[in-house]
């Protein structure tokens, strides 16, 4: 049975930890992590490559298990949950965004949005329609109907920040979501998160290697050496 807390945070761990072990060898990518996140607040992890930022995120994201520690999305702790359950809490209360916007590429980018909501089970209908509609919002309104393949690097990825949103999620993990753009288009995408995160209230963690990305947060991590350790 889950772990449920009330009014608590969107999203927090307690002295999380990976190791990773393959033979005889043992290597720690992080210990001892804790920090929580309150709804509409925005965190950015920053550290060098190799720094075991993703493999965070991807604990936080309950798409891998820690070694200790524990993950509570939306006051649920992640292990005392099923796959299937985690599934479910992950469709509804988060949102991702990688750096290599991993669309579907034989979908269209209104079938990549929708995909979301035909998982949860809404209709075709109400999902290509709420789909359509956020597409439109994020500039992309006549490219509903191409393909990956057929879209721009910028384009591809605000089509990711849409699906990511589709759900209205409680918290969005995002990995690097413009270290694959030029400067130009990298500004554009972070500037429509920034917009999405105002009128949604949605909350935010951006792990990146670029301190740009730190402005306008309402916390800054580093992860450095296996620590982790609040900057701002």
């Amino acid at each position: 049975m889950s772990s449920v807390v009330n009014g608590g945070p969107v999203l927090s761990c307690e002295n999380l930890g990976r190791t990773f072990r393959e033979g005889g060898l043992s290597v720690d990518v992080f210990e001892d992590v804790s920090f929580s996140l309150d709804q509409g607040q925005r965190a950015v992890i920053i550290g060098a490559s190799g720094a075991g930022k993703s493999t965070l995120l991807h604990l936080l994201g309950g798409l891998d298990k820690p070694t200790t520690g524990r993950v509570f999305v939306d006051g649920q702790e992640m292990s005392a949950l099923s796959n299937r359950e985690r599934g479910r809490l992950r469709n509804r209360a988060l949102g991702f965004v990688y750096q290599f916007h991993h669309l579907l590429r034989e979908f269209t980018a209104l079938e990549n949005v929708a995909m979301p909501l035909l998982i949860r089970g809404d209709s075709v209908k109400s999902a290509r329609e709420q789909a359509a509609e956020l597409l439109t919002r994020v500039g992309l309104g006549e490219r509903l109907r191409h393909k990956p393949g057929e879209l721009s690097g910028g384009e591809r990825q605000r089509t990711a920040v849409a699906r990511a949103l589709i759900t209205r999620p409680k918290c969005v993990l995002a990995d690097e979501p413009t270290g694959n753009l030029d400067e130009r288009t990298a500004e554009g995408v972070f500037a429509l998160m920034d917009e999405l995160h105002r009128e949604l209230a949605t909350s935010y963690v951006i792990v990146t290697h670029d301190k740009r990305l730190t402005a306008g947060a309402d916390s800054v991590w580093t992860l450095h050496t296996g620590r982790f350790d609040r900057t701002r």
